[in-house]
């Protein structure tokens, strides 16, 4: 069964969608206000950015900001959210081929047709339209989101852990188990020498 694939009449505004988006302050919900009177994409053939916005993951039904909307605020993280999303999104390409992404535009477009079936002209949209998404994303790995702590820090931490502890915690302790072999047929005198040669070891 053919696949169906996101694509925009006009994808022209993309590359400033994000680019605004980043800037911007995050909105409750995002509407053709917010689109128009915020980011200052008003005409009527932006409107559809909304609904790509919710395909690709970034707003949900209600148009409410998701988590993944908030890595778009982060200009590190932004373009690895965009193609996380776009991997979503268009994941029947990518069952097809994993580097659909690095694809030519001839070769995208013989992929597309492929796997959705579609003709010349819807073809021609949706490798546009993804084509102006690859433009703002990243695939080659996200960065780490956690800072590596000092091993100073590390160390410190370390020590004041061992320092609170009190008798209750965990402490290294080290028994020795000694054994001696007593001749079974030695005098008294004998045994006298052998412990008193033990306790001077251990004094």
């Amino acid at each position: 069964m053919p696949a169906t694939l996101p694509y925009l009449a006009s994808y022209k505004n993309l590359g400033p969608l994000f680019a605004r988006i980043q800037s911007a302050r995050r909105p409750d919900t995002f509407s053709t206000r917010f689109l128009a009177d915020t980011l200052g994409l008003k005409s009527t053939s932006d409107r559809p950015f909304i609904s790509l916005l919710r395909t690709l993951g970034f707003i949900d039904a209600s148009g409410k900001p998701t988590p993944e909307y908030d890595s778009l605020k982060n200009p590190d993280r932004a373009p690895y959210a965009v193609g996380a999303a776009i991997r979503r999104a268009y994941a029947p390409l990518f069952a097809a081929n994993e580097n659909a992404h690095a694809l030519s535009v001839d070769q995208l477009k013989g992929l597309i047709s492929q796997v959705a079936g579609t003709d010349e002209t819807m073809t021609k949209r949706i490798a546009l339209t993804l084509g102006a998404l690859l433009k703002v994303a990243r695939f080659d790995g996200a960065p780490t989101t956690t800072p590596e702590r000092p091993p100073e820090a590390e160390l410190d931490e370390s020590e004041t852990t061992t320092r609170g502890q009190g008798t209750d915690g965990l402490q290294p302790e080290f028994h020795y188990n000694i054994q001696i072999h007593l001749p079974s047929n030695a005098s008294e005198e004998t045994y006298i020498n052998i412990f008193n040669a033990v306790r001077k070891v251990f004094r």
